[in-house]
């Protein structure tokens, strides 16, 4: 079995793989096109979000039998025709579950209590107790759209905090002790923060607008620790404006690469700056940077010490299932 890693993660994955018998290469730095002259040589693949694992990839390689994706998405893998190919899917939401629910829990607290403005006021020497007045969570209505691995994460992290957990999604019966699953009318009567934690789908892309949002009977708070391109951040900003939203923690953002390594193609610093490939930086996102009630972070909320380590763990132990399921070698 000989496997190619494409983007570096914890030791450990190698390492027990290299036990388990299999022949390991690594390749972090070569064109897409330079990998996909060898992929024909290799059994696996294992990446994070380097490529775009699309057609012509899948069909250069031809003895490929598992990619393993080191995160919970599938969304830069074309996994309909991987299928079609007879390529098994491996992803590792379990890894990283823990750090979402973290990280989206750590937000809607700095949200709340005004946390990024009141540090910079201080540093700068400012004493503004009464502009830095905090909100309780005790008592409000939380909404999770999605309700699996990540969604769970954090309604679990959402005990003891006396709040009403509601879940919406679009399977049946997902619903556990910890989120009651309602129909999206409901949701949208009952809720006082919103929380997203679904994967990028055709069905996902976009779904965040103006369209949504207004259809809301309170105002609410936002938070996005699942994909960028979810949500129509012009909207978004338009709602923050209008007060439909109060705040939003965001994570992720639909500028993001289809790698996730970087936000704009270019070196864009500033709105108005043109980047090397033409770009300019959107408006939408100038007004969230300086927003008070908006808080921001690079799509790190899976990405703690740990979970680098769980992800990867994650992955090995799926692999030897299905190698052992398959009765590879």
């Amino acid at each position: 079995m000989k496997i190619l890693h494409l983007d570096t993660n914890h030791e450990l994955l190698i390492n027990q793989l290299n036990g388990l018998g299999y022949t390991n290469h690594e390749d972090y730095t070569s064109s897409k096109e330079v990998v996909e002259a060898k992929i024909h040589e290799y059994d696996g693949v294992i990446l994070r979000s380097r490529f775009i694992i699309d057609k012509q990839f899948l069909d250069a390689a031809k003895n490929l039998k598992f990619i393993g994706r080191v995160g919970a998405g599938l969304e830069n893998i074309d996994c309909e025709y991987a299928a079609d190919k007879g390529v098994h899917l491996i992803s590792a939401p379990e890894g990283n579950r823990n750090a979402v629910g973290e990280h989206t829990l750590g937000m809607l607290l700095s949200v709340f209590n005004k946390f990024n403005k009141a540090d910079k006021e201080v540093r700068a020497g400012k004493w503004l107790r009464e502009e830095n007045r905090g909100i309780e969570l005790d008592g409000k209505t939380v909404g999770l759209i999605g309700y699996g691995n990540m969604g769970k994460a954090f309604a679990k992290k959402l005990r003891g905090f006396n709040v009403e957990v509601l879940c919406y999604d679009i399977k049946p019966n997902v619903g556990d002790v910890n989120a009651k699953q309602v129909p999206l009318k409901e949701f949208q009567e009952r809720v006082d923060i919103v929380s997203l934690h679904t994967p990028q789908t055709l069905l996902t892309l976009n779904m965040i607008n103006s369209e949504f949002i207004n259809q809301f009977k309170k105002s609410f708070w936002f938070f996005n620790t699942a994909r960028g391109k979810s949500v129509i951040t012009q909207d978004l900003v338009s709602a923050l404006k209008s007060g439909k939203i109060l705040g939003a923690g965001l994570d992720v953002l639909e500028y993001e690469k289809a790698s996730f390594e970087n936000l704009f193609k270019s070196n864009i610093t500033s709105i108005g700056e043109v980047g090397r490939s033409g770009e300019t930086m959107p408006q939408a996102f100038q007004y969230l940077i300086n927003s008070e009630n908006v808080l921001l972070s690079p799509h790190v909320a899976g990405w703690t010490v740990e979970s680098k380590e769980k992800l990867a763990q994650t992955i090995v132990d799926k692999i030897k299932t299905y190698v052992v399921a398959k009765k590879l070698k």
